[in-house]
């Protein structure tokens, strides 16, 4: 099951308010979720922002998606704390590459040597 961190509408007709939540990702905007992560609330100045910080980084750790404007709300109030995952994230990612590369690159070695 892979879990996104989105936002999630209640509220009446051109009043909305928001829940940040911990969901499956195939589950619907306003559907199912596996917790409350927080409220954000946009129509008052400046917009309110109410966040379980110790929550979103469990979820964050364990490898949930932060998707749309919950990624910017999640910036503002956690600074560092994505682009840290961000981070662990490329470097694995180009410490893979850089293996595969020097892999490939001693078959390639191999087979010039193998022709002559």
């Amino acid at each position: 099951m892979a879990a996104t961190i989105r936002l999630q509408r209640h509220g009446r007709t051109k009043s909305p308010q928001y829940r940040l939540v911990a969901t499956n990702h195939e589950n619907k905007r306003d559907g199912k979720f596996i917790e409350i992560l927080g409220t954000f609330n946009p129509k008052v100045e400046p917009p309110a922002v109410n966040l379980k910080e110790e929550r979103i980084k469990y979820w964050i750790g364990v490898g949930a998606i932060v998707k749309g404007v919950s990624r910017k709300l999640i910036k503002d109030a956690i600074p560092g704390l994505i682009e840290k995952r961000e981070d662990n994230v490329r470097k694995k990612i180009q410490a893979a590459r850089k293996k595969r590369k020097a892999r490939l690159s001693g078959k390639a070695a191999k087979a010039t040597k193998a022709k002559k």
